[in-house]
């Protein structure tokens, strides 16, 4: 009997609830004390940081002479001026280290219980053709818009001009954009989908809640570019947040978002200052 009770409960038991978790309850106040804690302590070593030095930035351009549109905001700077090769290892050590924070939230999904595959990988697989292909239609759609809103709110003068990238044109150049995409990607994916949208439910907000909660954080470390920035990635949480709701699967978004930085970072090296429509600094 006690076997069938617990079949039967692991069997009705939500996705990203805890294994010890009644399904009709919530987690207890000390557990869920702790909860709060590592996902503070996550957002604090990685995404939480930025959004604060994004509101400090913020506010430093908004009080600075001039509009927004004539100051830039730097995405993938040189690290050691006129030094290419030390240049290229502060690169990868910073491509490197920012991924830590990952390895992190995976640790605490497992150590309190959760199954990576349960949480991030739907279905088992972590990686299939599906997964590439509808990353790709987010990709080309969000970025199809993204362009246009950027465009808007730059000449709106609400945006600072986004400088995609200014590293030197060594051979490395293109191979260190495509891996920072990739970085962004896996970062922000892993941590604000996979780990707050997911803690946010097991602490025991609703699904809109921990939806519009994720997508504030990913529209508030994104405000050193300006209103517009915020406001776009805002709205791409959203539609991210919702998805990933449905699908179960961190890796369609890992895909999408690297497709659209390397298209972002790499076509502006290609196109920077050889096309009008384009802002440069």
């Amino acid at each position: 009997m006690l076997s069938c009770v617990s079949t039967t409960t692991a069997a009705r038991r939500a996705w990203w609830r805890l294994p010890d978790t009644p399904v009709p309850g919530g987690v207890p106040e000390l557990a869920k004390a702790l909860l709060w804690c590592e996902l503070a302590l996550v957002l604090l070593v990685s995404l939480g940081r930025s959004a604060v030095y994004s509101v400090v930035n913020l506010v430093a351009a908004l009080t600075a002479p001039g509009p927004l549109s004539a100051q830039g905001a730097n995405l993938n700077n040189s690290l050691a001026p006129e030094r290419p090769w030390l240049d290229l290892t502060y690169q990868l050590l910073r491509i490197g280290f920012a991924l830590v924070p990952v390895a992190l939230a995976a640790y605490l999904l497992v150590r309190s219980g959760s199954r990576l595959t349960e949480v991030w990988a739907r279905g088992g697989r972590w990686a299939s053709l599906g997964d590439l292909g509808r990353g790709a239609v987010l990709a080309l759609g969000v970025g199809s818009v993204g362009v246009v809103f950027y465009l808007a709110t730059y000449a709106l003068g609400t945006n600072l001009t986004v400088v995609a990238q200014s590293l030197p044109g060594e051979w490395w150049q293109v191979p260190v954009l495509v891996l920072a995409a990739a970085e962004n990607a896996v970062l922000e994916e892993f941590v604000v989908l996979g780990f707050v949208q997911v803690r946010l439910r097991q602490i025991g907000f609703g699904d809109t809640a921990a939806i519009g909660l994720a997508a504030l954080l990913r529209g508030s470390y994104h405000l050193y570019q300006g209103l517009g920035g915020f406001v776009g990635n805002l709205v791409m949480g959203l539609l991210f947040g919702y998805l990933f709701r449905r699908w179960g699967r961190v890796m369609p978004f890992v895909v999408a978002h690297t497709l659209l930085d390397v298209g972002a970072f790499v076509g502006y090296a290609a196109l920077a200052g050889r096309v009008d429509w384009l802002p440069t600094l």
